[in-house]
């Protein structure tokens, strides 16, 4: 199982379009994928269908009374993919979860208790969409990930707050997570008509190297659409450049993941 964090503080940026479509492209080829919404909007859980009144327990259950993380992960229409959904219980949790000791690794607890009698875990895959913050939901998402990817809108000030992001993933590195590495960072909302997107993506590309995917994520309106259907792009509209460069970023996270692995 390999776990991999979607984080990014700022706003607007595309974690959540990541997370659904990152979540539904590697589904589609054959993992089994969990996404755990953890952000208090709701926005992964609702963009893949799921009625956030429905009777099932949350995330928020999971990490505040010990629920069961399998019990809360619920199928969506895609085969292989299910989601722990979020809930507005979120946004009171730092206050709930003040009494733990292991406060910053509920969700790490969580996730390594899955594991069946043969120690199997039920997913090959586990994404997490995190608020747009960096607070203890966020502290929980790291400190369980083998790695972390940050969609960067390209947008001006696109690098503003990088790199508080960055010193908050060694800090975590350093004393609660020694594992935990950059995996990539994703360039979203690319317009080929507009210059200052290509000024964005080379000073992104120089600034930081070799972290950076290949793979753009373009601005497409059926990417914007399809959460308002309850869908994923890649199911709403498979052929739009949208979902076509989300199948791409699947296919080059695997390929990167199997580079690490060799290394390792």
């Amino acid at each position: 199982m390999r776990i991999m964090t979607i984080a990014n503080q700022k706003g607007g940026v595309g974690k959540t379009t990541t997370a659904v479509n990152l979540a539904t492209a590697l589904a589609a080829i054959g993992e089994h994928v969990l996404l755990v919404d953890l952000d208090p909007q709701g926005n992964a859980s609702t963009g893949l269908g799921i009625d956030r009144r429905i009777d099932v327990p949350s995330i928020s259950d999971v990490l505040v009374d010990d629920v069961a993380i399998i019990s809360a992960a619920i199928p969506t229409s895609i085969p292989r993919l299910s989601v722990a959904r979020s809930t507005l219980d979120l946004l009171g949790l730092e206050m709930q979860l003040a009494k733990f000791n292991n406060r910053a690794t509920r969700l790490k607890e969580a996730l390594l208790a899955s594991r069946n009698e043969n120690g199997e875990y039920p997913w090959t895959h586990v994404l997490i969409d995190c608020p747009p913050s960096l607070n203890l939901l966020t502290i929980n998402a790291l400190a369980c990930a083998d790695s972390v990817l940050v969609p960067l809108q390209c947008e001006f000030f696109a690098l503003e707050g990088l790199s508080q992001l960055l010193s908050t993933v060694e800090q975590v590195k350093s004393s609660i997570n020694p594992a935990l590495q950059i995996h990539g960072i994703v360039l979203t909302m690319y317009d080929s008509r507009n210059s200052l997107s290509a000024q964005v993506m080379e000073d992104v590309r120089s600034t930081m190297g070799s972290l950076v995917y290949e793979t753009v994520i373009p601005r497409n309106v059926r990417v914007s659409e399809a959460p308002s259907y309850g869908k994923p792009a890649i199911l709403y509209d498979f052929k739009c450049s949208g979902s076509q460069a989300y199948v791409r970023l699947a296919s080059e996270i695997l390929q990167r993941e199997r580079v690490l692995k060799s290394a390792a």
